[in-house]
């Protein structure tokens, strides 16, 4: 029923009167609902429901198609693109495998342990670098250790412990950026705008992403309750698995060094000048300079159909905004709340805009559309610059519901252990949490040095 209740629910939004919006950013909001509807229920693969918005938007009068494949020209595509290259490296040359019994041994063997591990590993790492290369370094350990679990065929969905370990790593990968200002692009962009300092805005930043990253452990453990006790064998299997992988072999050394110097350039982009997406393809490269990858290890390690998803997604965002339909969503929501709203109540309706929007466009594009709005708001009502852009900047990145929200949602929801209902199963709880624990923090002492 997906395709005919999308066309259907297409036709009945074209006909609603839509005052002040142009006919490209009707039909663009139409297309909007028309492809969440496609992506929620599977209709196709959700790669093809991307190519159905490329060539659609010529047809309807959206964008021209020159402009429509402007999505797959977008950074965060070659970040996906590298990320995926080196952890399918770092998967081959049997570090991964290394990494995780060396993990394990130390942190112990329970499925609560590996999660708590899994969540906490990429929050951390995406605290300081990009949350999509957080996510997919640790993508091929948590792959390795499912199966030592006693699962077998997690790809299929019917493991509890692998989903929590997939959704685990995303959507900590997600809470970790919260921390700094380059931890997510929004904080950037509100860094940006209200000059915040940086260690200001860890002020409230780090205790932000640690209580969710607690929240994301707790909730996902209960949710999908996990069916296995441990590891088969226990610490024995551990051990006797590390005895015989032996000292480090030469391509494990050379996969560790071109990890570490990846790592070190991402670290150091604000100094070096480089960005995070030029030093994803300078890290996938060196793994085929020095032969640890061919060229058909990327054709099967990287999952193309999920970057043509991905592609689409930025595409339909890139014509909301074009479009001027985004724009247009947001102030006529604002002015709904009459001349003289409470700061808390603004607040609110502006991260619920951000966070239904984010699941369905660029964070980027969002942010850069909603963060000049906020500050002006705050400005005009005689309130601190930061008051609603920070709240704002950290809506943008509760990106828990789909995978077209973010680059590590959709990996996830790549391998196959969990379904589109089961993200939203786990994520739209979460999003509800993030806004009230943004809330209160922002309302005690912690927000000072932020708010401004």
């Amino acid at each position: 029923m997906g395709m005919p209740l999308a066309i259907i629910a297409f036709i009945v939004i074209m006909l609603i009167p839509m005052q002040g919006l142009s006919y490209p950013g009707h039909a663009a909001i139409a297309l909007l609902v028309f492809a969440v509807i496609m992506w929620a229920t599977e209709t196709v693969h959700l790669a093809v429901t991307s190519l159905i918005i490329l060539f659609i938007q010529p047809i309807i009068g959206v964008e021209s198609f020159d402009s429509a494949v402007i999505g797959f020209a977008n950074p965060i595509i070659f970040l996906m693109i590298g990320g995926f290259i080196i952890a399918e490296a770092i998967r081959k040359s049997g570090l991964a495998t290394r990494l995780t019994y060396t993990m394990l041994n130390k942190f112990g063997t329970s499925p609560d342990r590996s999660i708590f591990v899994a969540v906490f590993s990429t929050g951390i790492l995406s605290a300081w670098i990009e949350n999509v290369v957080a996510f997919a370094m640790l993508l091929p350990i948590i792959k390795e250790i499912i199966p030592l679990m006693g699962v077998d065929d997690p790809e299929k969905g019917k493991s509890n412990f692998a989903k929590a370990m997939v959704l685990g790593a995303s959507y900590g990968s997600l809470a970790g950026g919260f921390g700094t200002e380059i931890g997510t692009a929004p904080n950037l962009m509100a860094a940006a705008y209200t000059h915040i300092p940086f260690a200001n805005w860890m002020v409230l930043g780090f205790p932000l992403a640690i209580i969710m990253m607690l929240i994301i452990w707790k909730l996902l453990s209960r949710v999908f309750k996990p069916e296995v006790s441990g590891i088969v064998g226990g610490n024995k299997t551990i051990s006797n698995k590390l005895e015989s992988l032996g000292p480090m072999k030469r391509v494990e050394k050379i996969s560790l060094g071109i990890l570490l110097f990846t790592i070190a350039l991402w670290v150091t982009a604000s100094w070096t000048g480089l960005n995070s997406y030029s030093v994803a393809l300078i890290g996938a490269v060196l793994f085929f300079v020095f032969k640890v990858l061919d060229w058909r290890d990327a054709q099967n390690g990287v999952d193309w159909g999920l970057i043509v998803f991905f592609g689409g997604a930025l595409s339909l965002g890139a014509a909301l905004l074009n479009t001027g339909a985004a724009e247009w969503l947001i102030t006529d929501i604002v002015s709904v709340l009459g001349s003289n709203p409470s700061t808390i109540l603004i607040m609110v309706v502006l991260m619920i805009i951000a966070v239904c929007i984010t699941q369905v466009m660029s964070n980027i594009a969002l942010a850069a559309i909603l963060v000049p709005l906020s500050v002006t708001l705050a400005q005009a009502q005689g309130l601190p610059v930061g008051q609603y852009a920070v709240p704002v900047a950290i809506a943008c990145s509760l990106s828990f519901m789909l995978p077209m929200a973010d680059p590590t949602v959709a990996m996830a929801y790549g391998t196959g252990y969990v379904k589109i209902k089961e993200i939203l199963k786990a994520g739209v709880p979460l999003v509800v949490i993030g806004i009230i624990i943004t809330i209160i923090l922002l309302l005690t002492p912690l927000a000072s040095p932020v708010i401004g």
